[in-house]
């Protein structure tokens, strides 16, 4: 094993991770294929020394001692050594190996339902072996005492281990015995020497850090008489080392990340005043020195709010700036982020250059496009529409304007990213719902922009509030604006939870919304049948609603359906003419018909809480009162699942999509809010951003200084944790 401060040797092979026996031997002449296990470990991730060493248990088994039967209580987790007195294949009510032995103390069937032949031969008549399971009494399958289904065994002989037996996760081809030499061999190989300054170690921390190989060698293989719920909730000192490490890793590439961008150049677009004319008695600012941005304000039917006004403050600041923008928008439903965009978009090409809008679907982009034209084409900006549904000839003439410049802004699909698509001179990129899209894509972007080497500038939107947990941690890389207003006339969303028994009185009160005048949504969360999940699904519910509610026009909307049926669907429904929608969550975003005043969701309690916030946003944009109708199932359970329960209760106890998004980081972490950007920034393996804020505060105080006065150590820290995944921070 190497001392810490250690020089890296030579990074270990497949073969020598695993041991000489059961790995292939490596031939001088030619390299051999991989093994199923090498490829297995590749597929882990688990190329380096250091990867292994950071591929830590998932849980452990107790093989330091043997326990007697006599002992051993019903649904205790035990180790005992006994004699086999008794072994048959029986046929009912199944195939199985039903083993019989005896420790001195007591006897115990081992039961097994699939099995081989090694198994038989281990466990025949006479062998002394060491068996560890699940101890269970009473009656099963009509047999009487005390089993064991399906433990785990081998021959008896040699010492007890003098540590707990790690249990790492893995994946098929993989089993543990190999997954263990290799952890053990890359864990002795790899280069621990310290990274972290020492006057860093224990500096505003309740305790200090541990070394870092002694945490590793302890949580690899710890001690008997560690209390357990110290590993399990991952409070022992030995833990906290290597979260801490891994928080500050983060911290450390995020800030890399965005001073790397500060040395990067973009089109400066100049300053104008902010301000809102539709707030002003004054004369109009119309004339020939009035800019773009100035007529665009002077043309809204409505005020900023104060939330949106700051927002676009900060926003133009970023733009007058030669550093390229890296600026994430964030606001609730309904907030008014559109309208941001827009006045950045009339920022950039007042100043003659080009923008490009890119969102997540064709619903949603064309929903930009509508308001984005009613707005800009009086102004006598160009506006090109790409997605992949375009005929070819529409394509072309989009395509001619955007390369000639003759088209300001581009709105469209992914289709904007594809290579047939050439800027003139590209300086603003907008992202909507950017947690939908791949760090690739919002690259691919990026890199449209072909003006002497520049960077575009680059604003992300998104309606799901980040917490303020993650906006430290993942987007640590980002500056924030929030818009945490709603504009004024927004009406309250009443918030029901139902069962689906009381399903006629939802459509008694669909009824009378019509009658009223008013439209409904119906949102399902499959399109087609499931055998495996029975749930109402969108085409029979429109059917089902089509029967009950005569003489209304019900339409169907979901994913599957050719994009102009989706756009004539959409159409009926925006222009009055259709009552009632049926959707999948394609209407989660973007949709904004003021009219509608009810939103049923069906099976709610198979939803995410942010996604129910989503598409409750939907309604509640227009003057008449509204409501969103959250119908739940329990199916053959009893009640509802606690996440499911808390999940219903938070939508009805709050509108406030911070509180939402808190909430939801809460129930089911991070993943809900990165999307698609994990596949750039990895999602913390170790750290809680729950219950370790202490330690992130920790790990933003000391990348600063690191990097300034330490930049060495921290390039090391990041390349030990992250490997070449730190490029991906640059989208």
């Amino acid at each position: 094993m190497s001392p810490p401060g250690a020089p890296a040797r030579k990074a270990a092979t497949f073969e020598e991770m695993a041991g000489d026996r059961g790995a292939p031997k490596a031939q001088v002449e030619k390299p051999q294929a991989k093994s199923p296990a090498q490829k297995a470990l590749e597929k882990l991730g688990l190329r380096r020394d250091i990867d292994l060493a950071l591929h830590l248990p998932l849980r452990y088994e107790d093989e330091t001692r043997i326990v007697q039967l006599r002992d051993a209580r019903d649904g205790d987790m035990v180790q005992i050594e006994a004699q086999v007195t008794h072994s048959e294949v029986t046929f009912r009510p199944r195939r199985q190996l039903r083993v019989t032995v005896d420790d001195g103390s007591d006897t115990c069937v081992l039961r097994f339902l699939n099995f081989y032949p090694s198994h038989q031969k281990t466990l025949s008549v006479g062998a002394r072996v060491r068996v560890r399971g699940e101890i269970r009494g009473g009656s099963f399958a009509g047999g009487f005492g005390r089993e064991m289904v399906h433990p785990s065994f081998k021959l008896a002989g040699g010492e007890l281990p003098g540590a707990l037996t790690p249990v790492y996760p893995t994946v098929a081809s993989l089993p543990q015995a190999y997954l263990r030499k290799a952890v053990l061999s890359g864990l002795a190989r790899a280069d621990l020497s310290e990274t972290i300054p020492q006057q860093f170690l224990n500096k505003n921390l309740p305790q200090p850090l541990s070394d870092l190989r002694e945490a590793l060698q302890f949580l690899h293989h710890p001690t008997p008489d560690v209390m357990l719920s110290t590993l399990e909730d991952r409070s022992h000192p030995a833990w906290q080392r290597l979260k801490a490490e891994e928080l500050l890793a983060q911290q450390l590439s995020q800030l890399q990340a965005r001073r790397g961008r500060a040395a990067m150049r973009a089109p400066a677009l100049g300053g104008q005043s902010m301000r809102n004319p539709a707030a002003d008695d004054g004369a109009s600012l119309q004339g020939p020195h009035c800019t773009l941005h100035e007529q665009l304000l002077e043309r809204l039917p409505f005020r900023l709010t104060p939330a949106q006004q700051r927002v676009c403050a900060e926003i133009d600041a970023d733009l007058q700036k030669s550093i390229p923008m890296h600026r994430l928008l964030q606001g609730d439903v309904g907030s008014g982020k559109t309208v941001v965009a827009a006045l950045a978009t009339a920022r950039c090409m007042g100043a003659g250059w080009q923008c490009a809008l890119m969102a997540p679907t064709e619903i949603l982009a064309e929903q930009h496009f509508r308001k984005l034209i009613g707005w800009l084409e009086p102004l006598g900006i160009r506006t090109a529409w790409l997605t992949g549904s375009q005929k070819a000839k529409e394509r072309r003439e989009a395509l001619a304007l955007i390369k000639s410049g003759e088209a300001g802004l581009v709105i469209g699909t992914h289709a904007v990213i594809q290579d047939k698509v050439e800027f003139k001179n590209l300086a603003l990129a907008i992202i909507d719902e950017q947690h939908r899209f791949g760090v690739a894509q919002r690259l691919a972007l990026r890199s449209k922009m072909t003006e002497g080497g520049q960077e575009p500038h680059l604003l992300m939107m998104t309606a799901t509030p980040i917490p303020r947990t993650l906006a430290m941690s993942y987007y640590a890389d980002l500056d924030v604006s929030t818009i945490d207003e709603l504009p004024p006339g927004r009406t309250p969303i009443v918030t029901k939870v139902v069962n689906d028994a009381r399903r006629d009185e939802v459509i008694e009160r669909i009824r009378g919304q019509l009658l009223e005048g008013r439209q409904v949504y119906w949102v399902c969360p499959l399109i087609e049948e499931s055998e495996s999940i029975d749930l109402i699904n969108a085409t029979q519910t429109h059917e089902a609603l089509s029967a009950a509610l005569p003489g209304v026009g019900v339409g169907l909307l979901h994913s599957r359906m050719p994009v102009a049926e989706k756009k004539a669907v959409m159409s009926l429904f925006t222009e009055g003419v259709m009552g009632v929608l049926v959707s999948t969550t394609v209407i989660e975003v973007g949709v904004d018909v003021p009219n509608a005043s009810l939103m049923v969701i069906e099976h709610a309690e198979r939803f995410g809480l942010s996604q129910l916030h989503q598409l409750r946003g939907r309604v509640g944009r227009g003057a008449a009162a509204s409501a969103c109708v959250l119908l739940y199932s329990t199916g053959d359970a009893p009640r509802l699942g606690e996440t499911a329960r808390e999940r219903l209760k938070a939508m009805v106890q709050t509108h406030d999509g911070f509180e939402i998004a808190r909430r939801d980081l809460e129930i089911r972490g991070p993943g809900e809010f990165l999307g698609a950007r994990q596949s750039g920034a990895p999602l913390l393996r170790f750290a809680d951003l729950a219950t370790d804020t202490q330690l992130l505060a920790w790990a933003r105080g000391v990348a600063p200084v690191m990097l300034d006065q330490h930049a060495g150590l921290a390039q090391r820290h990041i390349l030990r944790w992250l490997g070449g995944k730190a490029e991906f921070l640059k989208a």
